[in-house]
């Protein structure tokens, strides 16, 4: 299959699919319709782990991806991005990344993170995804693909990992709970970990955010995200939907409130 050539875009803001949808009246068309949902048992008779694992993953998205830092305990570099990541809370700064092991070996970050504590966590953006994604390899504990990336290590200020320079948006950060799963399918397996991680320390590029750091524009940060199978998403454009006030927009208003 022949793809088209990238293209350099801007990222553009629109109304939202339906500017004049009104409280109460639901999907914008029929569309749904006309198909039925089936259920479905993850652990059914025949079906595998990566069936779900290819399911979910096709399905929940775009996920925003970690690239994480790590130094392992007798001081090997290591380098790789994760698309089981999110923010979870804001005070403290706390963000979950979700580590498989499939193999039942422990991948290098994952073992890094439990034994040292520190990591950093930089976002990736359209200008080095062919770096970042060459991470992904397989290789070796003692291989160290910040070499096989050509990305630079920038020093850290309060952890050892340095974060990569190449990122316009970094986190320094620290483990503060991790929980290990047992695969449903055999339970003498390990299926993966969950680790939340504290950020202490960010870097932001400067042109991309505000004076006051506190919003980042989107049309600079140019971020990429994982969808299914090998497949990255980039962010091309977004609607303006405001959240409604609950008093004035609908205790107040007696076309809506009546919906109660």
């Amino acid at each position: 299959m022949t793809l088209p050539q990238f293209e350099k875009e801007e990222f553009k803001l629109t109304t939202s699919p339906n500017p004049n949808w009104k409280p109460g009246s639901g999907a914008n068309d029929d569309e749904w319709k006309k198909y039925k949902k089936i259920e479905l048992d993850p652990y059914s008779e025949g079906r595998t782990p990566f069936q779900n694992y290819r399911l979910f993953t096709s399905a929940v998205a775009p996920r925003p991806i970690g690239f994480i830092s790590t130094v392992s305990s007798d001081g090997h570099f290591n380098l790789a991005p994760f698309s089981y990541f999110c923010p979870g809370n804001y005070d403290p700064p706390i963000f979950m990344v979700g580590i498989s092991c499939a193999t039942q070996v422990l991948k290098d970050t994952c073992k890094n993170l439990l034994e040292t504590g520190e990591c950093t966590v930089s976002l990736i953006s359209e200008w080095f995804i062919e770096a970042a994604n060459f991470t992904c390899t397989n290789a070796p504990r003692d291989v160290d693909e910040w070499k096989l990336s050509g990305l630079t290590k920038a020093p850290s200020t309060k952890v050892k990992p340095p974060h990569v320079a190449e990122s316009a948006f970094s986190i320094e950060a620290k483990v503060v709970q991790a929980t290990n799963f047992d695969s449903k399918t055999d339970p003498s397996k390990k299926s993966g970990t969950i680790i939340l991680i504290e950020g202490l320390h960010f870097h932001v590029r400067e042109d991309i955010a505000d004076e006051t750091l506190t919003y980042v524009d989107i049309n600079k940060l140019k971020p990429v995200a994982r969808l299914g199978g090998n497949v990255y998403s980039r962010v091309l454009d977004g609607f303006d939907l405001p959240r409604p006030n609950f008093q004035t927009e609908i205790l107040e208003n007696p076309q809506v409130s009546k919906l109660l």
